[in-house]
């Protein structure tokens, strides 16, 4: 029964423009439900023989792993490139006013930031420009501290540029299933001479928290008293909660404004991550000359015929609406897996998150060892997760599931959870 299972599965996914069949099942509810949907985020498309990283395995396995939506960007985006690619040529291209004033309004409007036209730069990723500020804003030596788990890109953007590594481990509460910070431990590690830079996300990933604003000004008061810029990494600030919102670290004081580079794109948001386009806001001018330098040293100042124009189309009403929706669609594909995994996984526990659309999940009660349930995972229920090993802290008790996609690929996955997990129990 199963294997039969399976094969129809596999057999759905590799059909383009098809309803979610989970869903039909339930009735004419999902039926309306589908047809008055402005955006079809239930619609799977095949992913084949595109080059995607996230599908690199095939459709035999379930990737529900790296940061990348299965669902197609917004109407409004896609528009602006199918025009653009229509043209013909794509020669050398320089951003006009549209995308300084498409960031601007965007910020101004959704998160209450009012960015100056001057403070922004053009860079290729978020990436490359934290890359470029361990570079430009420490010395061979120097330490860089970041608060783990995080983001596993930070360790090899300050690793491979020969800075000491410095994490300031979030404190975990198994109770609460819930990270908060460990001012004591942030605050000696700040105060070391040695001690350069921070690189903080916010959001953060992977445990969703959403740094509020006395948190971040107590963080920005402390870097300024111990000589530290913040470099802040908010690429998920838009891939929140439904109701939620966020704040930007530079927002909060005239002292965060003057000691931060902040890492902002519409790629995360949008689904756009194969087209190089983001921005660095730099409000101090001395920090925005050292980091435009070494942007355009790096080679990453320049983005390609479609980076201006992907943006610029991003962040317009439409897409506005188009993210909302979206919005309410992940987060209820959140509640689902939260649900089930309770119901059905106790032997899981879910960290609660009303930002990004990946789900940290400590799995300590089955292993210590997270990439070994990865790759158990893999072989005995096909299904693809992150394991918390690469996310330094406490993340080799952890894994994260993306939730980014159409609810049937959701249920599915879910359901190769409780197998593998099932499985696990069932050797120990």
């Amino acid at each position: 029964m199963v294997f039969f299972y399976q094969r129809f599965i596999n057999l759905n996914y590799r059909v383009k423009n098809i309803q979610n069949r989970f869903l039909k099942r339930n009735g004419k509810e999902d039926k309306k439900r589908i047809k008055e949907m402005k955006y079809d985020f239930d619609r799977i498309i095949d992913r084949s023989g595109t080059g995607s990283w996230k599908w690199k395995n095939g459709d035999a396995m379930l990737p529900m792993w790296v940061a990348d939506m299965d669902f197609e960007t917004c109407p409004s985006v896609k528009e602006a490139l199918q025009k653009r690619v229509s043209h013909g040529i794509y020669g050398y291209t320089a951003l006009g006013e549209n995308w300084y004033q498409a960031y601007m309004s965007w910020w101004k409007e959704r998160h209450g930031f009012a960015i100056e036209k001057d403070w922004l730069v053009f860079v290729t990723g978020v990436i490359p420009a934290v890359s470029s500020a361990v570079r430009t804003l420490t010395n061979p030596g120097e330490n860089v501290v970041i608060q783990t788990p995080v983001y596993p890109q930070f360790f090899e953007s300050i690793l491979n540029n020969n800075r000491n590594l410095l994490e300031n481990q979030l404190l975990y509460d198994r109770e609460s299933s819930s990270y908060r910070i460990d001012w004591e431990d942030l605050e000696k590690k700040l105060s070391d001479p040695k001690t350069t830079l921070m690189v903080l996300c916010n959001p953060q990933n992977p445990s969703g928290n959403i740094w509020d604003k006395e948190t971040l000004q107590r963080i920005g008061d402390l870097c300024y008293k111990n000589h530290v810029i913040v470099v802040s990494d908010e690429i998920h600030c838009d891939l929140l909660a439904p109701g939620y919102g966020y704040t930007p670290f530079a927002s909060v004081s005239d002292i965060n404004k003057k000691i931060s580079v902040t890492c902002i794109a519409p790629t995360k948001t949008f689904n756009i991550a194969g087209i190089k386009t983001a921005a660095i806001v730099v409000p101090d001018k001395e920090i925005r000359h050292k980091m435009w330098l070494r942007i355009n040293t790096d080679e990453s100042a320049e983005g390609n015929c479609f980076s201006g124009i992907a943006a610029e189309s991003a962040f317009t009403k439409e897409g506005g609406e188009w993210l909302d929706a979206l919005r309410e669609y992940v987060f209820e594909n959140r509640r689902i897996a939260e649900a089930f995994i309770g119901k059905n996984i106790p032997s899981l526990r879910v960290i609660p998150s009303d930002a990004t659309y990946l789900m940290w999940i400590d799995c300590s009660d089955i292993t210590d060892d997270a990439d070994q349930f990865v790759d158990f995972l893999e072989k005995e229920a096909k299904l693809m997760l992150n394991s918390g090993v690469d996310f330094g802290g406490n993340g080799k008790r952890f894994v994260r599931m993306n939730l980014a996609c159409p609810r049937s690929m959701v249920e599915d996955g879910l359901n190769r959870l409780l197998k593998g997990v099932r499985a696990k129990e069932e050797k120990k």
